[in-house]
């Protein structure tokens, strides 16, 4: 029998049973720290491929199928460019995002969009096929993945825009290179056929080691996430799916078991009766800017209306206090007292919501979600959705760490701009040495 997605709160506050970084491969290569520091050093090399799959759709009315399903536009969109495109549920809340690149007059390739080909085949006759491909992703990011990857394709990569793509040829490889990246810094994700995946990943390896490569393990993969503001799937919002709108959806979601048993689940502080209390709409995660209202798509008068009344909250970045934090620690070298919740190096490994309490003045006014060690900024930092009021940075906020029912601690906290780290991934290419 299937497994069956948990539907209520209650049930989302449940052990999982794998590492989030495993879908990264080994937790480390060196050590966390090193591979950390290189994205914005040097350079890294991630594998993506198992995280974000990919597929292609073809056919006459692709165009109108992701018109309907998404927020954005797709006017205008040239063969050679990519989107981030977002699905959201009839209240505007956000149910999937992905990258859609379009490779051909009828082909277009998504990563990480199932709700698309759900769409497909449950709302309207569309002329439009969809097939799995077998291929790798990597992602090839920092200050030195330009010349890195110039070097690799023999030829000039500085005409290449954000979000921008095209073929080349790396170690007789034959790749896609797109110009996009979760880093804050310039870099580039490469996609090949999965038999040569091994090939090309050592061959990157052993020419970047002229520009400092280091590979990328699961412990430090979603960290760059949070430096750089990208909030994303399961770790920051849950997909707006669990409705009887969606109902059909989650059923066909449950029928992966090692996924569905795997990564949806809470921990923290946050606690509600709803579970529309953890979903978010593209407003509130900064992403305003895709929205076009040029076609009609599921909950565009939703947010219609949000953009009308003002955003109430919007994502920020919170700086956790150093001396809270260490007190936390430290209570782990003493022999008195429950302990509290441990606060796992450089993140939670466990790949579901982490979600706490943020408090002002003794009131909700947010909530967390990534919380991440970063040892090149050496603070503990996260993300949160808080009232827009107090979203300007250096506002004296609250954290409340730990489950309910736990051991819970207060730790202060400050605002901080969204993103954290100086966001270089679009820079002009031909400005770089």
């Amino acid at each position: 029998m299937a497994f069956k997605l948990p539907r209520t709160p209650a049930q989302f506050r449940r052990p999982l049973k794998t590492a989030h970084g495993d879908i990264f491969g080994p937790p480390q290569h060196t050590n966390w720290v090193d591979e950390e520091c290189s994205w914005k050093e040097t350079c890294y090399i991630g594998n993506w491929s198992q995280a974000v799959p990919a597929l292609r759709y073809t056919g006459p009315d692709v165009l109108k199928l992701f018109s309907d399903c998404t927020v954005n536009s797709m006017n205008n969109f040239q063969i050679g460019n990519s989107k981030h495109i977002i699905h959201t549920n009839k209240d505007g809340k956000v149910i999937e995002e992905g990258i859609l690149t379009r490779v051909g007059e009828e082909e277009f390739i998504a990563y990480s969009t199932f709700w698309a080909d759900y769409w497909r085949r449950n709302n309207g006759a569309y002329n439009v096929e969809m097939e799995f491909l077998n291929v790798v992703s990597y992602h090839v990011q920092g200050p030195t993945s330009l010349r890195l990857l110039e070097k690799m394709a023999g030829k000039s990569l500085r005409h290449m825009k954000f979000m921008r793509n095209e073929d080349a040829v790396m170690a007789g490889i034959k790749v896609r290179i797109l110009r996009q990246g979760m880093s804050g810094e310039v870099g580039f994700e490469i996609h090949a056929a999965s038999e040569d995946g091994q090939k090309l990943w050592d061959a990157i390896v052993e020419v970047g080691q002229e520009f400092g490569i280091r590979q990328m393990g699961g412990r430090v993969a979603m960290l760059n996430h949070l430096q750089a503001s990208y909030p994303t799937y399961i770790l920051d919002y849950l997909p707006a799916m669990f409705d009887e709108d969606g109902a059909g959806y989650i059923d066909e979601m449950s029928s992966n078991v090692d996924f569905a048993d795997s990564y949806y689940g809470f921990a923290g502080s946050f606690d509600s009766e709803n579970l529309s209390d953890w979903y978010r709409s593209p407003i509130e995660l900064g992403w305003a800017n895709r929205i076009n209202f040029d076609h009609s798509f599921r909950g565009d008068a939703a947010l219609k209306a949000e953009l009308a009344a003002g955003p109430k909250r919007k994502l920020c970045i919170l700086r956790w206090n150093a001396e809270d934090v260490i007190g936390v620690y430290a209570e782990f070298f003493k022999n008195d007292g429950p302990l509290p919740d441990f606060m796992e190096m450089p993140m939670d490994p466990r790949g579901y919501i982490y979600s706490d309490q943020v408090l002002k003045d003794g009131k909700l006014v947010g909530a967390t979600s990534s919380r991440g060690y970063s040892a090149h900024f050496r603070e503990m930092i996260s993300h949160a959705v808080i009232d827009i009021k107090l979203a300007e940075p250096g506002t004296e906020l609250t954290v409340l760490w730990g489950a309910p029912g736990t051991p819970q601690r207060k730790i202060r906290a400050i605002t901080a701009s969204s993103p954290y780290k100086e966001n270089r991934g679009r820079v002009n290419l031909n400005t770089l040495d």
